[in-house]
């Protein structure tokens, strides 16, 4: 008989410092025999669709929700999403199922619960026959995983590259160790460990330090270490006000408990060692304009992590908009989320003159709307497929983006491509949709803080992050923190630093 397996998907980065909620509504709901149709959309799903059915697993759909990043979740949404999978799961089970397996993101918070992954978990072991069941799954990086979560979990793989280019792959391999434990009749441990460390989103990419040299000891000591299935090096998600946030480690492995605990410890110590290398200084977006020059060679950017669409942000900041309007920097491109401009442009025609309030609508933090006289050049139902299937973009949903209706209009110096759903800019096809080629450009401001590298670092000549108002910034001292645990770098001085372990 074929293992029979349940799957559920629940994922939302959430960022607790923004104004407003997320709710049920503003979630991409798939369920039952649709998420089978996700089989080859390049997205975490399909990846474990592909090894399931490879092995030849009977895969028992519930349901599959998820959103951007975006404020704090109600709790309704999550009550919402508990109450459809526990019915179909209690069904499932008492059907007679072989394991669980869970799509998550790990950096989710409600309006009363801190930890939503942990409590996911602890009431799917309480349904009936559920408590020794073994489960598996995925996760982002940027997860703030608690304790409890590794505990009650056996193989919870995270994504190894930031940006995400791997969020497929991790999830075959997830479904992997999944397979192996129940044709071996070995299922694994897990030991998770949590340090005092908190770490800006510029830092998390796996191109740099202190990331890069955690992944590469991870990946030796996996191969060291015949016991040991998967270490994961889990950068946290550092805009999340829970006691959970920050860097957390975890191994999954077979009976040796000290090794496990020797390996994490070996690591954590490592990642403290290196946390200098986390420190964040970008200069503001109008002193970089008015002493950098173009490069002939390609575009340079400005990224604006502040206004990081993939962390959460609006997406409509106009930080970098009022630095290239004040420097006169010509043949600039740059997206905004604004689709009440989208709107006002309903009935533009090509080569039409308007005058807009673009940006500044979504942020307490940014100074307000920039006044400009723009000239239509096309719209568009806002539809792409990603050039790069292994896009950071396909790790939230898959190779095929909608940002909703889209306008692209010009000034003298500025191309602006208006979007009406927030969109991170992690792909090429964003652009060559609308008929403009990003390498065409002299300047290009990207609302992002690693996600956008894969895309855009083999077209750019020069790249720059700049600080501007908004809610991402990575000051990470001046958020008004109340329940993430103390001492916590570098938030509070730490002398002798404590690892948790699960």
């Amino acid at each position: 008989m074929k293992p029979r397996i349940l799957f559920a998907g629940f994922f939302h980065e959430t960022h607790t410092f923004l104004e407003g909620t997320t709710a049920w509504s503003d979630f991409d709901v798939t369920r039952g025999d649709d998420i089978l149709k996700k089989l080859g959309d390049g997205s975490p799903t399909d990846g474990f669709l592909q090894v399931a059915r490879d092995a030849g697993l009977q895969v028992i759909p519930t349901i599959d929700a998820r959103c951007l990043p975006s404020a704090i979740l109600e709790d309704e949404a999550f009550e919402n999403f508990w109450s459809e999978l526990a019915l179909q799961a209690t069904t499932a089970i008492a059907g007679g199922i072989d394991a669980i397996y869970l799509l998550l993101h790990g950096g989710m918070c409600t309006q009363t619960i801190r930890d939503p992954e942990g409590e996911l978990l602890s009431r799917i072991r309480d349904l009936p026959g559920a408590t020794d069941l073994p489960l598996f799954g995925v996760f982002d990086l940027h997860a703030n995983l608690s304790l409890r979560t590794f505990r009650l979990s056996q193989g919870l793989v995270c994504y190894r590259h930031n940006p995400h280019s791997d969020a497929r792959e991790s999830a075959m391999r997830a479904t992997q160790i999944m397979v192996d434990a129940l044709t071996g009749k070995r299922i694994p441990r897990t030991l998770g460990c949590q340090l005092p460390l908190l770490l800006p989103p510029p830092s998390t990419g796996t191109a740099d330090d202190p990331m890069k040299a955690l992944e590469m000891r991870a990946r030796e000591l996996e191969t060291v270490h015949n016991d040991i299935l998967v270490i994961n090096i889990v950068g946290g998600f550092a805009f999340a006000d829970s006691h959970d946030t920050g860097v957390s480690l975890s191994v999954i492995y077979h009976d040796n408990d000290q090794l496990a605990k020797t390996v994490l410890t070996e690591l954590a110590n490592l990642a403290w060692s290196m946390r200098a290398k986390a420190e964040i200084n970008y200069p503001t977006a109008d002193d970089l304009l008015a002493r950098i020059k173009p490069d002939p060679k390609g575009p340079t950017l400005l990224v604006e992590p502040s206004d990081n669409i993939g962390g959460g942000a609006p997406g409509d900041c106009t930080g970098v908009l009022r630095a290239l309007l004040k420097h006169g920097t010509r043949n600039a491109l740059l997206a905004i989320n604004d689709p009440e401009a989208v709107a006002a442009l309903a009935d533009a025609q090509p080569g039409e003159v308007r005058t807009l309030a673009i940006g500044g609508k979504r942020s307490r933090l940014d100074p307000g709307p920039v006044e400009l006289s723009v000239t239509f050049v096309s719209r568009s139902d806002g539809k792409f497929t990603l050039v790069d299937r292994h896009s950071h973009l396909a790790s939230m949903g898959g190779v095929n983006i909608d940002m909703h209706s889209c306008a692209v209009v010009r000034t003298a110096n500025l191309t602006i491509l208006l979007t009406s759903r927030k969109t991170p800019p992690f792909d090429l096809g964003q652009y060559r949709s609308q008929g403009i080629e990003p390498k065409d450009f002299a300047f290009i401001g990207v609302k992002a803080a690693v996600g956008h590298r894969q895309g855009y670092d083999p077209i750019t000549a020069q790249s720059y992050w700049v600080d501007t108002p908004g809610p991402c910034r990575s000051e990470l001292t001046s958020f008004p923190w109340q329940e993430i645990r103390r001492p916590i770098h570098p938030l509070d001085p730490i002398t002798n630093p404590e690892f948790n372990f699960s």
